[in-house]
C-alpha cells in the first residue's frame, strides 16, 4: 500500500517542477513574443493557487526574466534611446496605476474577470501573426521619416494605458505594445521587440515593488522563487536562441495552457 505522505511529497515536487518549467517558458516567450504570463499564471492556477496570489506572485517572479531579456536586446535598444526617454515614464506610471487598482478592487472582482482576461490574451496571441504581417507591410511602405509630435503623444498615451493593463494583469501586454508601436512607427520588428522588452520590464518591476510594499500577504514566496529562477534563465535563452523557436509551437503551447486554465476556473471550481 502506498504511503500517503510519500504521495503528497511527490505531488508537491511535481508541482514545483511544473512551476519552474513554466517560469522558464514564460521568460523565454516574453522576450520573443510577449505573452509568457499566459503560460506561468495558468500553471499556478492549475497547481491550486488562488487567482490573486497567483497573479501577484507570478508578476514578481517574472521580473528577472524581463530584465535578462532586456539586457539581451541591449544592442537593438541603443537605437531606441529617444523613444525610451518618452515611453519609459509613461509605461512606469501606468504600471503603478494598474498595481494599485489590483490591490484596491475586491479580490472577488479579479477572480471573476480572470477567465475573460486569459481569453483576451489568448486571442491576442492568435492574432499576433496578422498584426506583425501588417506591420511589416507598413514598414516596407514607409519612407523612414521621423514621427510627428501628435504620433509621439498618441504612442505615450497608448503605452500608459497598456502599462495600467500590465500592472493589473499583464497577459500578452508585449503583443499589445508591439501592435500599437507597429501602427504608430516605422521601426523594425527587432527594434520594437527591444523597446517592448524594456517597457514590460519597467511595468513588472514597479508593480512588483508595489506588491512587496503593500500586499505581502498575497505573495507566495516559494512560487516567486521558482518562477524567478526559471524566468531569468528563460530570458537569457530567449534573447540568445529564442528567435529560432517555431512561432507556431509557442502559440500552440500558450493556447493549450490558457484554455486549460479557463476550463479549470469556469467549470471545475
Amino acid at each position: 500500500m502506498a504511503d500517503p505522505g510519500h504521495a503528497d511529497s511527490l505531488v508537491v515536487w511535481l508541482q514545483w517542477a511544473a512551476i519552474l518549467g513554466a517560469g522558464f517558458w514564460a521568460g523565454m516567450i516574453n522576450v520573443v513574443v510577449g505573452s509568457g504570463t499566459l503560460v506561468s499564471f495558468p500553471v499556478l492556477l492549475l497547481c491550486g493557487y488562488p487567482p490573486l496570489v497567483a497573479n501577484i506572485s507570478n508578476n514578481i517572479g517574472l521580473v528577472g526574466g524581463n530584465l535578462s531579456g532586456t539586457f539581451g536586446y541591449r544592442r537593438e535598444l541603443r537605437e531606441q534611446r529617444g523613444a525610451a526617454r518618452v515611453l519609459l515614464p509613461a509605461s512606469t506610471a501606468g504600471g503603478v496605476v494598474g498595481a494599485v487598482l489590483l490591490l484596491v478592487l475586491p479580490a472577488e472582482a479579479f477572480k471573476t474577470i480572470v477567465p475573460a482576461l486569459i481569453a483576451v490574451g489568448v486571442l491576442m496571441v492568435v492574432a499576433g501573426p496578422v498584426v506583425q504581417r501588417r506591420a511589416a507591410r507598413r514598414q516596407r511602405a514607409e519612407d523612414g521619416t521621423g514621427e510627428p509630435p501628435a504620433t509621439r503623444l498618441a504612442a505615450a498615451v497608448g503605452i500608459f494605458v497598456l502599462g495600467v493593463y500590465g500592472g493589473y494583469f499583464g497577459a500578452a501586454q508585449g503583443i499589445l505594445i508591439v501592435g500599437l508601436m507597429s501602427m504608430l512607427t516605422s521601426e523594425s520588428m527587432q527594434s520594437l521587440t527591444a523597446i517592448k522588452n524594456l517597457l514590460v520590464a519597467s511595468v513588472n518591476t514597479i508593480a512588483a515593488i508595489t506588491f512587496m510594499l503593500v500586499a505581502r500577504g498575497s505573495i507566495d514566496w516559494p512560487a516567486v522563487l521558482l518562477i524567478a529562477l526559471g524566468a531569468t534563465l528563460g530570458g537569457v535563452v530567449g534573447a540568445r536562441f529564442g528567435r529560432r523557436l517555431s512561432p507556431a509551437l509557442i502559440r500552440t503551447l500558450i493556447v493549450a495552457i490558457g484554455t486549460a486554465a479557463i476550463v479549470n476556473l469556469v467549470f471545475l471550481r
